[in-house]
């Protein structure tokens, strides 16, 4: 639901490793999901001050369309160093047709909320962008929805929505990422 504890494997290890770190609540959990572009900017406002560049970003499902989202503002291109982007719905998903809340409507395939979105995104200078997906995502359906054209789209065979934030592959993404 929007909250930071997915993600506490992840900073468990990042501390052990001194590297910085910001992990968010997307809140209201049922708002739009531009109601969460101040957090996301807040959080790479604070990892910009703690280390002095562009931070790699890390997201999953919702998340990533709300980093996208705040990617695409006036003056923020150029802030983020790369998207790791799990299980993300670019295109949508067709779970979403049968929620009532307004971020789940914004997620419906063609939503004119999704077209404003990709849009905005092919008018930008593309960030970097690695998409984790999987061919059994029980969220985030057809599998194509979870990947960009111009992206490094990689498939995680077999691996359920939420669990695929425990997948190494991503975890080792990042490190990749980190190595100057």
């Amino acid at each position: 639901m929007c909250n930071r504890g997915l993600w506490n494997p992840w900073l468990i290890r990042l501390r052990s490793q001194g590297i910085p770190y910001v992990a968010v609540n997307l809140e209201p959990a049922f708002g739009g999901i531009d109601d969460y572009l101040p957090i996301i900017e807040s959080a790479i406002h604070r990892l910009r001050l703690a280390t002095g560049r562009a931070p790699v970003v890390v997201a999953h499902s919702m998340g990533g369309l709300a980093v996208q989202r705040w990617w695409t503002q006036p003056g923020n291109t150029g802030c983020i160093a790369h998207l790791i982007a799990i299980g993300t719905p670019f295109n949508g998903t067709w779970l979403a047709r049968f929620a009532m809340s307004r971020n789940a409507r914004q997620m419906q395939p063609g939503s004119p909320w999704l077209e404003q979105l990709s849009a905005e995104h092919a008018k930008r200078d593309p960030v970097g962008i690695t998409c984790f997906y999987s061919n059994t995502d029980n969220i985030v359906f057809p599998v194509s929805s979870a990947t960009l054209s111009n992206a490094d789209n990689r498939l995680l065979p077999g691996v359920p929505h939420v669990a695929m934030v425990d997948d190494l592959r991503a975890w080792a993404e990042l490190l990749r990422r980190l190595s100057p």
